[in-house]
Order: structure tokens, then C-alpha cells, then sequence
């Protein structure tokens, strides 16, 4: 996998994932924590929402052989929900939806950091969609991973910075940091669906 790829990858899964977006989130949900408490929280939601990550890159292509689904047909398919995901994030629907999902729930590293904020249904078919890019080869297989691994520690250092990172963006910062993220994930998701449609004609040719 050469540097343009491994960049797009980190760029479309830290998209995806929105650690920045995230932030603020893992301070509602654990506000009143000791800083302790919190680091754990934010541990045990990046191993977890990490290895089903994993999971879905390493044997995702195989489910959906089983299931009967191509790869180009995933593509697309993935293409459309990411651009989706891009239209909540411009239009704010993603952060309110995100704040309905959140609960006072005593440890919420597994519902609903891990999952769905975390490794939700836009992060699990990006992650399948990379994978499947590499094509059988391990090599860029284990970049991707390393690529993922990068952007759940970037998850990760924000979540410990949540609280410093939300004095300084502001929610106008916020805001539009999130809908620059927004433009750049339609652009992205649209090159799956491209992607995914050149592959089904030079299938079928």
C-alpha cells in the first residue's frame, strides 16, 4: 500500500470516527469522574470498540462472500452511508443524534462509546471497505491496521484532553471543525461509490 493510500485510509477513518467530535461526548458522559475513573473509561472504550474493528476488517469480506455480497456491491453500498454520515455531520443531525445515544449510565465504555459511537455502522464499513481494498495482501492489510491503530490512539488522547480541548474549541470551533470534517468525508464517500461502480463494469466487461 503506497503513502497516498495509507493517507486516505487515516483521513477517511479519522473522519469517520471523529475523535474531536467525540470529545466532548465522553465529558458529558463522564462528568463528575475522577481523572482516574475517566482514564479507564477511556481505555477500556478504545480496546473494545479497537478489536471489533479488527474483527470486521480481518473476516468483514468473508461474511459477505457467505452472504453473497461483492466487493464493488459493498463499495457503493458503503459509499452512500458514509455520504450520509457526511450530510449529518454538515447539517448537525450526527451530534444530536450522538447526544440522544448517550446515557448516565455508571461505565459507559461499552455502550455507547465502544459501540455505536465508536465502531458504529460508518466506521465498521470503512474499515471493511480498506481491507478489501488490499485485496488478500497482508502487507497492506497490517498497514491498515496500523492505520486504524493510529486514529483509535488519537481517540484515545482526546478523550483525556476532552475537557481542555472543549474550553479552547468552543462550540463555535466545534462546529465548524465538524462541518469541515463533513465536506471532506462526501468527497471521500463518493470515491467509494466511483470505486465501486468502475469495478462492477470491469467485471462485467
Amino acid at each position: 500500500m503506497d503513502q497516498a493510500a495509507l493517507i486516505t485510509a487515516f483521513i477517511t477513518l479519522f473522519v469517520i470516527i471523529d475523535p474531536i467530535g467525540l470529545a466532548p461526548l465522553f465529558v458529558a458522559l463522564t462528568k463528575g469522574e475522577t481523572h482516574s475513573h475517566r482514564r479507564g473509561i477511556a481505555i477500556r472504550a478504545t480496546l473494545i470498540a479497537g478489536g471489533l474493528l479488527v474483527l470486521f476488517g480481518l473476516f468483514g469480506e468473508a461474511v459477505l462472500g457467505f452472504a453473497g455480497i461483492s466487493m464493488p456491491a459493498f463499495r457503493i453500498a458503503g459509499g452512500i452511508l458514509l455520504f450520509l454520515t457526511a450530510l449529518d455531520m454538515l447539517f448537525e443531525r450526527r451530534t444530536k443524534r450522538r447526544k440522544g445515544q448517550a446515557s448516565a449510565a455508571d461505565d459507559p465504555s461499552v455502550f455507547p462509546l465502544a459501540t455505536p459511537l465508536i465502531a458504529g455502522p460508518g466506521s465498521i464499513a470503512t474499515i471493511i471497505l480498506l481491507t478489501g481494498e488490499a485485496e488478500g495482501n497482508w502487507a497492506a492489510i497490517g498497514a491498515v491496521m496500523l492505520v486504524l491503530l493510529a486514529v483509535l490512539l488519537l481517540v484515545f488522547l482526546f478523550f483525556l484532553s476532552a475537557t481542555m480541548l472543549e474550553r479552547a474549541l468552543g462550540d463555535t470551533g466545534t462546529n465548524v471543525v465538524t462541518r469541515l470534517l463533513g465536506m471532506l468525508l462526501a468527497a471521500l464517500s463518493v470515491q467509494f461509490v466511483i470505486d465501486g461502480i468502475t469495478a462492477v463494469n470491469w467485471l462485467g466487461a
